[in-house]
């Protein structure tokens, strides 16, 4: 029994020494995510939020009715002088309630405790933005706004003013639908894209800040406008909505609530003002850029766009844009390659988008056109296009940038590239007829088409090219028999093309022509062709710079490699301002060293072409 005794009094004893404080080793990465965790990175309260609850003997409560304890936290936030800290645990608690309830009031109270917690009236209670809920409330703020507004699917969110049930009272939004309004385009279709993941780009570019980032559809709003003519139908743009109010700690102590719905068109706005503050926009360009091409799905078409009408698919639109055309921004134009896409670009326009000098200075400009097409003919449609552009946006020649063009191709892209920059002369033509294109019996149509896609002179408003993997002397790839074969049998010309064949084979013109049928864009490219010959000789013509990026792989002499579609050789010409051999395959676009090598020329550019 005696032993008992001092076997319980021994248990009792230590139990009693046991210190009740102290630390343990455990990981760097584990102290952090336990410091930093929170309802939007791990799905659980975060510390301030849990010490809240503690503090205000609300732990049980918020377990069992979480809208008791929500509603008693509210009080003891109006009632305190200084509520700061606690109101930051009302936002992310009411999100987390909002999370397992599924009822949208509480998203919305999350956002407006979020939004009175980052903007007092008093300055001695704005929160330090060193503290780390000052960005957790920007966050919580940004995903409750962006839940509180989806559609019933969740698939969109919904801008509209109304009357919104809050769970202490409600929300009266005033929303002006002439936000909607971009250029000539009426802003539609918004798709949240902060909680999407993107895939296929090298870099996702976020500029962090306040508002629910979206990605919009564009519709016409009126009369065609060629400033907004140039964006594709399809195409979507990074736009943030943002719930502003006025003094919203004071509304906080009442049940009717009054804010102001706004949208703001990312490429346009970065910053505005809330009361004193400036205040950067959540913006995801990355993201809308990514689900542009994930519903336009581009590169499905690069084998029609070599083909032709062959695959009777729909032709995209020629010359294209992500916005509608800015006064005072220099155009950069790219042009793909062979049985390709503008897609090919997304990598490195994603890049360049995100460098601020470049996006303030410059406006980027897509060109598609049916690769298997003669390239004289590719060309002419681009220079067509090109021209038609400046004229309709700018018919009094007011806008200085638009005259300091950029044009970039790739492979056959940069073939086109160098028609828009050469005076030709007659080099063309003596390849086609030794007799002069005006003594030919001809229709005088025939005989425009083809003084326009063959006598060629430097379009007046482009000032530098950029050649990618540009096969000026002929792509090897392009030189077997069976490839030229296999193209003349399968590319399909476009209608005035068959037309200008049928005169030239006419019984009074064929014995004065060289060639008797019309070349494909692989014969154009293929060593020794006639046109290869006559483009590789004309020289870039005086006041426009040029610029040559080329691939070659394997670590042996660069004078004998090649990028496996086009020999360095082939892609050197003397002339240029600049060129850099990259270790790269012939599809270069998205390389590093290519997307520097393009910052570094288009920053160049800008500081020689002031034109604001």
């Amino acid at each position: 029994m005696r032993g008992m005794f001092i076997g319980v009094l021994v248990i009792i004893t230590a139990a009693g020494c046991a210190a009740p404080f102290g630390v343990r080793h455990a990981s760097p990465k584990a102290v952090h995510r336990a410091l930093t965790g929170s309802v939007l990175s791990t799905g659980e309260l975060s510390g301030f939020s849990e010490i809240a609850l503690r503090r205000n003997n609300l732990v049980e409560r918020f377990d069992d009715k979480p809208e008791e304890a929500l509603a008693a936290l509210r009080e003891h936030v109006i009632d305190e002088a200084d509520g700061t800290q606690d109101l930051f645990a009302l936002a992310e608690l009411s999100f987390f309630h909002a999370e397992r309830s599924k009822r949208k009031p509480h998203f919305l109270a999350a956002a407006v405790y979020a939004y009175a917690y980052l903007f007092p009236a008093e300055k001695t209670k704005e929160p330090d933005p060193f503290d780390s809920r000052f960005r957790l409330a920007c966050d919580l703020y940004n995903r409750a706004l962006t839940e509180a507004f989806k559609s019933t699917d969740g698939e969109r969110v919904q801008l509209a003013a109304g009357t919104y049930v809050l769970p202490f009272g409600t929300l009266t939004v005033d929303f002006d639908e002439s936000q909607l309004l971009w250029g000539n385009r009426r802003l539609t279709d918004f798709v949240p894209i902060g909680e999407l993941e993107v895939t296929g780009f090298r870099n996702r570019y976020r500029q962090p800040g306040l508002g629910a980032p979206l990605a919009a559809k564009t519709e016409p709003a009126g009369p065609n406008d060629p400033a907004a003519s140039l964006v594709g139908p399809r195409v979507r743009v990074p736009a943030t909505a943002l719930l502003r109010m006025e003094h919203p700690r004071e509304q906080l102590a009442g049940t009717e609530l009054r804010g102001r719905l706004e949208l703001h068109e990312a490429t346009n706005e970065e910053r505005i003002r809330l009361d004193d503050h400036s205040v950067p926009l959540e913006s995801e360009p990355t993201a809308a850029l990514a689900q542009t091409l994930a519903e336009t799905r581009p590169w499905e078409a690069e084998l029609s766009a070599f083909l032709g009408s062959l695959l009777n698919v729909q032709r995209p639109l020629q010359l294209g844009a992500r916005e509608p055309y800015r006064r005072g921004r220099i155009p950069v134009v790219f042009v793909h390659g062979t049985a390709s896409s503008v897609a090919r670009w997304a990598d490195m326009v994603n890049d360049l988008d995100a460098d601020p000098v470049l996006r303030n200075h410059f406006q980027f400009w897509f060109f598609t056109y049916d690769s298997g097409n003669p390239i004289p003919y590719s060309a002419l449609i681009l220079r067509r296009a090109l021209s038609k552009a400046i004229g309709d946006l700018d018919p009094e020649g007011q806008d200085e940038c638009l005259h300091r063009m950029v044009v970039i191709g790739h492979s056959q892209g940069g073939l086109l590239t160098k028609m828009t920059a050469i005076d030709s002369g007659d080099r063309f033509w003596r390849n086609i007829s030794g007799v002069p294109l005006d003594e030919l019996h001809i229709a005088e149509e025939t005989r425009a088409l083809l003084r326009e896609a063959v006598f060629v002179e430097p379009l007046p408003f482009v000032r530098r090219v950029i050649f990618v993997a540009t096969p000026h002397h002929g792509s090897y790839r392009a030189g077997p028999d069976i490839v030229r074969r296999l193209a003349q049998r399968l590319v399909s010309m476009p209608s005035s093309l068959l037309q200008i064949g049928t005169d030239l084979v006419s019984r009074d013109v064929k014995p004065y022509l060289k060639m008797q049928r019309f070349p494909t864009a692989i014969d154009n490219m293929s060593p020794g062709h006639p046109f290869t010959r006559a483009i590789s000789e004309i020289p870039v013509a005086p006041g426009i710079a040029a610029h040559s990026i080329i691939g070659v792989t394997g670590n042996g002499p660069i004078e004998n490699g090649g990028d496996g579609v086009v020999k360095y050789q082939s892609a050197h010409i003397d002339g240029v301002e600049s060129e850099l051999v990259v270790n790269s395959p012939h599809s270069m676009q998205s390389h590093p060293e290519v997307v520097s090598e393009v910052e570094r020329i288009l920053h160049l550019h800008a500081e020689r072409n002031a034109c604001r």
